[in-house]
């Protein structure tokens, strides 16, 4: 089985627990305003590579994975575009007792995909918004499928991980991030919940891709703001961690 990837990270140390092989796939059906690997969108962009290929290179660096209590996290783009892929390597992984992630928007959700969660020990889950009207102006798609998709996760108890990202006078609003908290109060998988920090780190690749980059004014958020949505979600009892802390 083949696939088309975007960058391979050999010790990632954010996308999972313990010292990680992170995989970049290639392509997504959301076009997020602050998405900041435009690059990764379309699919044939990518480098193509067959399960054993990278499953061989991923072998050279289990021992860091065991001596950290590490393993392999399969991110994006959004990976589940390439589901068969996905499936066939996490096999090959849990096979060879590889702790597994996935990172995904949660977009995608049909029974391939949950096959593919009987394989996967750990699901990082990026939730954009929780307005709809906000969530399909900021990424071109709907909210529903994520929200089927996290209960689906709750239901099997899956493990997983939230990451937010806080973008002033998009993803700020104190309403929105309350309700957030009060859905996410009521499941039993949500092992912690990550703010992240708006950057423009991306902006440049939009303009080489000759892309509109809507939030060429937008700044990054403040400490107060952060700590704002921190002390709203805390008050849900979830664990919130950030940059902050």
């Amino acid at each position: 089985v083949k696939g088309y990837y975007h960058s391979i990270e050999t010790c990632g140390t954010v996308d999972g627990p313990g010292i990680r092989y992170v995989l970049f796939l290639q392509g997504c059906p959301l076009r997020c305003q602050y998405c900041h690997n435009p690059d990764t969108w379309k699919l044939k962009n990518g480098k193509e590579v067959d399960v054993d290929t990278i499953f061989s290179d991923i072998e050279k660096y289990k021992s860091y994975m065991r001596f950290s209590n590490g393993g392999i996290t399969i991110s994006g783009g959004e990976p589940l575009m390439q589901a068969d892929f996905v499936l066939e390597l996490l096999k090959k992984c849990k096979e060879n007792n590889i702790h597994t992630a996935i990172d995904t928007s949660g977009y995608i959700f049909n029974e391939k995909i949950k096959k593919i969660l009987e394989y996967t020990d750990l699901v990082l889950l990026d939730i954009k918004n929780f307005n709809k009207e906000i969530y399909q102006n900021l990424t071109g798609v709907g909210l529903q499928p994520t929200i089927n998709f996290i209960t689906y996760l709750n239901e099997i108890n899956k493990p997983a991980w939230i990451r937010y990202v806080l973008v002033p006078n998009l993803t700020d609003n104190k309403d929105d991030i309350s309700s957030l908290g009060n859905f996410l109060s009521k499941l039993n998988n949500i092992h912690k919940l990550e703010i992240l920090p708006f950057h423009k780190m991306g902006e440049y690749k939009w303009e080489e891709l000759g892309y509109e980059y809507k939030l060429k004014d937008t700044k990054e958020p403040t400490i107060d703001e952060l700590k704002t949505a921190i002390t709203i979600l805390k008050s849900y009892d979830i664990n919130v961690v950030s940059q902050l802390e």
